[in-house]
């Protein structure tokens, strides 16, 4: 059983940067695939970012490359989403996810094995 708890979201201008961290509990976090998956008010979950299990391969959205970063410290359980210049239609609820293969891209994300509860991000314009 793994147990992901997201923080770091918050209220920032448009252009600012925010830090979204996710603690894993569980002694084989670093045999799972990880991402971030978000949910605007009124919209489907989309596909943000995902890690391997190793740190060694990352991919992500076309609407985030070049302005988020995804990382992970397998020796402190956490994956990090660096997110630089924001924009308003980044506003949504960030979910952090994880699963023993690989991390989903499209809808529908139902199988993934575990979810956070996830933190809200508010960008302003």
């Amino acid at each position: 059983q793994v147990q992901l708890v997201e923080s770091g979201g918050g209220l920032v201008q448009a252009g600012g940067s925010l830090n979204l961290s996710c603690v894993a509990s569980g002694r084989t976090f670093n045999t799972y695939a990880m991402g971030w998956i978000r949910q605007a008010p009124g919209k489907e979950r989309e596909f943000v970012a995902g890690i391997s299990w190793s740190g060694g391969s990352t991919y992500y959205a076309d609407s985030v490359k070049g302005r988020f970063t995804i990382s992970r410290d397998n020796a402190k359980n956490t994956i990090y989403l660096q997110m630089n210049s924001l924009k308003p239609e980044d506003t949504a609820v960030y979910y952090c996810a994880a699963d023993r293969t690989t991390i989903a891209t499209r809808p529908p994300f139902s199988g993934m094995d575990y979810w956070g509860k996830g933190t809200l991000v508010t960008v302003s314009s």
